[in-house]
Formats: C-alpha cells, structure tokens, sequence
C-alpha cells in the first residue's frame, strides 16, 4: 500500500505538461486568435470608411457656403475646396464625381477596401446634408 501511495505521488509531484494539453492549449489560441483578426480587419475597414465621411462633409460644408454667397452651386474647385490631407483611401473626389446645378448637387466617392466585387461608394446631396453609405463594402 505505501508502494502504491509512494507512486501517486511521484505522479503528482512531476512538472510540466503531456502532449494533449499542450495541443489543446494552442488549438484554443489559434481559435481566439482567429476570431480577433477577423474583429480587426472589420474595425480597420470601418476606420477607413471615416475618411469618406469627412471628405463629403467638407465637400457639403463648402458647397453650403458657395451656395449662400452665389445661389448657386459650383464645382468643387470654384468653390474653393481643397481637402486637408491627401485623401488615402476615397481618391476619386473630384468634379467629375459630382453633378452640379444651380439648386442642387450630387455626389460621391468610392473605393474596393477589401478587393472583393463590391465597392464601398459614398454619395452625399444638398438634401441630404450628411454622407450616406449606398453600397457597404464592409460586412457587419
């Protein structure tokens, strides 16, 4: 009997880990790792849709005051926009992307941020005072 009680406790008294719960450790951090990335990826997408916003809010804002002073609308650069930085994403804000007349405007921005068919545009009216997402390219 002491043999036996002499045996568990070697048994307990060992350090370290088996196989099994070493690959059972890394399979549930490779499924938490895998679950972040995807949150990450969606978060940096959505960052990046920030800039799409603030180009067409600066773009309504500076067409409002072109507006107020002329009564009419104007191209982008008759009304004195110039973005603050280079735009790094939505590259394609011009007067070529909007359409104006003398009571109204329209226009957009876009860009693949994922590389998939679907691109994310962003369109933004004289109505409509702030950006709107027509065609989401992010998911969630």
């Amino acid at each position: 009997m002491n043999r036996l009680i002499g045996n568990v406790k070697q048994l307990w008294n060992r350090s370290g880990f088996t196989l099994i719960e070493l690959m059972i450790v890394v399979a549930i951090m490779g499924i938490l790792a895998s679950i972040a990335a995807g949150f990450f990826l969606n978060y940096t997408m959505k960052a990046k849709q920030s800039e799409a916003r603030t180009l067409l809010s600066a773009i309504y804002t500076v067409e409002s005051a072109y507006f107020s002073e002329t009564n009419s609308y104007g191209s982008l650069s008759s009304a004195g926009f110039m973005p603050s930085s280079s735009p790094k994403y939505y590259t394609n804000v011009g007067s070529s992307h909007f359409d104006f007349s003398a009571t109204g405007f329209v226009g957009s921005c876009s860009v693949n941020l994922d590389r998939d068919i679907t691109s994310d545009v962003w369109e933004i009216t004289e109505a409509s005072r702030s950006p709107v997402n027509v065609s989401n390219d992010v998911e969630g």
